[in-house]
């Protein structure tokens, strides 16, 4: 399972797939080609159990992301303390090589609505959650990765693009990219944007890693619902995405509709020959 060199010096982890509990025990026994796994936070932030009986396990035999759901940066309640110490003792366990989340808002005044929300492309807001990633990476002690979420609707008051938001607060607060592939794919069809526009303007240097996944449409709307393989379109959107950023950690996603292991597995050595190509083809 060794990391692979890329350009710039930087680190590639190879390519993963999210941790999910029907694939534990095929994972354990049968120890399958996956360079890593990502695991969704809030799912290990327990004090005992099952979850952290195979979470151990796991780990034991292959390198670990921390990826979260419910951090809510982009909401303009206190930052959960007692959910940071808990997400910090967990990477204290884990010892993942890196922490995610959205670059987003869940929920206001301890209500979380379990939904990524868009925020408002304005210059407060990109203040705003600048300043509360800086105390994330604080209290964590370490550099996060924010991921572009998928959106259904837009804010009448932003004043910049989407892109253009994600970029400057991870240029002010120093926080890296989790390039989700799909959501840029998504929101570019309900929004009617360029995709490419969106990874040209990416700082290349803060690209740690990319998700893959499906998604459903729903009339006039396409949905991120990572209940599909990776559509044709998503998968070309990869290979730009790999020919501007070079071989980046990638992670195929599904949530839904769960299919044995083994098709997951497929999925990902497509990722691997399409990154394979891509790179030997700009060599």
């Amino acid at each position: 399972m060794s990391q692979q060199q890329v350009s710039g010096g930087r680190q590639s982890l190879g390519f993963g797939l999210g941790l999910r509990t029907t694939h534990y025990e095929d994972v354990i026994e049968n120890r399958p080609p996956v360079d890593w796994f990502e695991i969704i936070s809030e799912n290990y932030m327990v004090a005992g159990g099952k979850p952290l009986h195979f979470l151990d396990r796991i780990r034991a035999d292959y390198p670990m992301v921390m990826h979260g759901v419910s951090l809510s940066v982009g909401s303009t309640a206190p930052l959960d303390r007692d959910y940071l110490q808990r997400l910090k003792t967990l990477a204290g366990r884990v010892q993942p090589e890196w922490i995610s989340d959205h670059l987003c808002w869940t929920g206001v005044a301890g209500k979380n609505m379990h939904d990524l929300l868009p925020l408002p492309y304005t210059e407060e807001a990109i203040e705003h959650v600048a300043e509360r990633v800086r105390q994330v990476q604080d209290c964590l002690g370490r550099q996060i990765l924010l991921e572009n979420v998928s959106s259904y609707v837009t804010w009448r008051g932003s004043q910049v693009h989407e892109w253009e938001f994600l970029t400057a607060i991870a240029e002010a607060a120093d926080c890296l990219l989790l390039v989700d592939v799909n959501n840029i794919y998504v929101s570019s069809q309900n929004h009617s944007f360029d995709p490419l526009a969106y990874l040209d303007a990416l700082p290349a240097h803060r690209v740690r890693q990319f998700h893959l996944a499906g998604h459903s449409h729903n009339g006039e709307l396409i949905i991120d619902t990572h209940d599909h393989p990776v559509p044709d379109p998503v998968w070309s959107l990869y290979a730009e995405a790999v020919s501007r950023f070079g071989e980046v950690a990638t992670m195929i996603e599904r949530d839904a509709d769960i299919p044995p292991l083994a098709e997951l597995l497929d999925e990902l050595e497509e990722a691997r020959r399409i990154s394979g190509q891509t790179l030997e083809a700009a060599a």
